[in-house]
């Protein structure tokens, strides 16, 4: 049991390694002609409230720039793409609501939740899914940021 707990508290440390990188805008490297970054996604605070929100999962929700396999919860936002099939986002959903999603989404998908892989502590949790027509498995994994959002980082993994 002590491999898993180990694997778990890396992936949490590199997950809020990611996020804090994130939210200070990278390392600090200094990119020549690298275009504008641009982020479209609006908070769902400040959304306009007459604009019916975007169900459509395959795309993200509130960001129809981002075009992942991944499901993301409606309220997505903030949602960035790791260059290396990882998809990171923002939502205000609490661990166990983004935990129910994930097991519903891919249950209805037909995935099966490789529960011995699932860890749950401190504010953040960590699950994997086999299933994925890739034949690697789906690595879903939060971090409770302690202003009410919390990222979600999903990612095919050999696991």
């Amino acid at each position: 049991m002590k491999p898993y707990r180990m694997y778990a508290a890396i992936s949490m440390l590199v997950l809020a390694s990611l996020a804090c990188q994130a939210v200070m805008g990278g390392g600090g490297e200094e990119v020549e002609d690298a275009p504008p970054i641009q982020d479209s996604a609006v908070p769902p605070e400040v959304a306009d409230p007459t604009e019916a929100p975007n169900t459509d999962s395959s795309t993200g929700g509130s960001n129809p720039s981002i075009n992942s396999e991944f499901p993301m919860t409606e309220d997505a936002f903030n949602i960035i793409e790791a260059g290396d099939g990882t998809v990171i986002y923002y939502t205000k959903l609490s661990g166990e609501q983004a935990m129910q999603f994930y097991r519903d989404e891919y249950t209805v998908r037909g995935y099966t939740e490789r529960e011995i892989l699932t860890v749950v502590a401190e504010g953040t949790f960590s699950m994997v899914f086999d299933g994925d027509p890739s034949g690697k498995a789906v690595v879903v994994q939060s971090v409770d940021l302690g202003d009410g959002s919390r990222t979600i980082a999903i990612r095919l993994e050999n696991v």
